[in-house]
């Protein structure tokens, strides 16, 4: 290939990624739009997309309407217990998956590609019922084993990658020292999983923090409820939405992820990079 070839690709290349990125920030940035958008603006036949006269309207009438900070407390016990129980659970079972080949191991992989494929609403009802017998229905305690249970497969997944990427050699070193296979866990391959540990356990926060389906139908009185189902609370009763509010509302429920990410962004890339890598 020549240099003018391979500059021609690479170019090709930056300006695909330069459209995804494009495509991707085009919903958020309109939402931002949105938020600071006065009533008049919102209601114009020529949208733009600077407010022409921003406001802060929007967001004290969503708290006037709903009650964001009760929901937000809520979503964030809820995201921090599920991911925080969902990673000291997965990081055992994801070292036996990639250092023991064995039935228990493929019946782990097993179930964590047949646990992809079922659908929410499939096992709702069964959930429901389960839930109900242990007297945890309209319960955070209840959605927050829901959502350790459904992120489960994909944190096995995850960790077991990183684990496969810690050199086997230092593990032996350890044991020959005297070392048990707890100890060694610990203190040695736990460490050098941080980087993946983070990674999983923010993937395990945020699809727990955007969860919606199972709050819906698990929870019932509205201190219990989670800021996605709140959210839906600026819905009139013929489905026409306070646009304003719900905008101003759903740009707030996004700024977790966001500093989440913000914050930990080196170790997640760090935590990647070691996934993919084998020695």
């Amino acid at each position: 290939m020549s240099p003018r070839t391979s500059g021609s690709a690479r170019a090709g290349q930056y300006a695909a990624l330069l459209c995804y990125l494009v495509f991707l920030a085009f919903p958020f940035l309109w939402l931002i739009s949105t938020a600071f958008k006065p009533a008049r603006e919102l209601g114009s036949l020529h949208p733009t997309w600077i407010p022409e006269q921003p406001t802060l309207d929007n967001f004290r009438q969503a708290f006037d309407e709903q009650p964001l900070l009760r929901a937000a407390a809520n979503s964030l016990t809820a995201a921090l217990c599920a991911a925080l129980i969902a990673v000291v659970v997965a990081t055992p079972m994801a070292y036996v998956m990639a250092r023991h080949r064995g039935r228990l191991a493929t019946a782990a992989t097993g179930w964590v590609v047949v646990s992809q494929a079922f659908p929410f609403v499939l096992v709702i009802i069964p959930l429901f019922l389960v839930l109900k017998n242990l007297h945890l229905i309209n319960s955070l305690w209840g959605l927050v084993m829901v959502y350790v249970v459904w992120s489960l497969p994909f944190a096995l997944w995850m960790l077991a990658g990183y684990v496969r990427a810690v050199p086997p050699e230092l593990e032996e070193a350890a044991a020959v020292d005297g070392a048990g296979k707890v100890r060694i866990l610990v203190s040695v391959t736990a460490p050098l999983l941080a980087p993946g540990i983070v990674a999983t356990a923010l993937f395990a926060f945020i699809t727990a923090w955007n969860e919606f389906f199972f709050a819906l139908v698990l929870l019932k009185t509205p201190e219990k409820q989670t800021l996605p189902v709140v959210l839906t609370h600026f819905l009139g009763a013929e489905g026409v939405a306070d646009l304003g509010p719900l905008a101003a509302a759903a740009f707030l429920a996004t700024l977790p992820s966001l500093v989440l990410f913000a914050v930990i962004q080196k170790r997640i890339t760090g935590g990647l990079t070691a996934g993919a890598v084998k020695h």
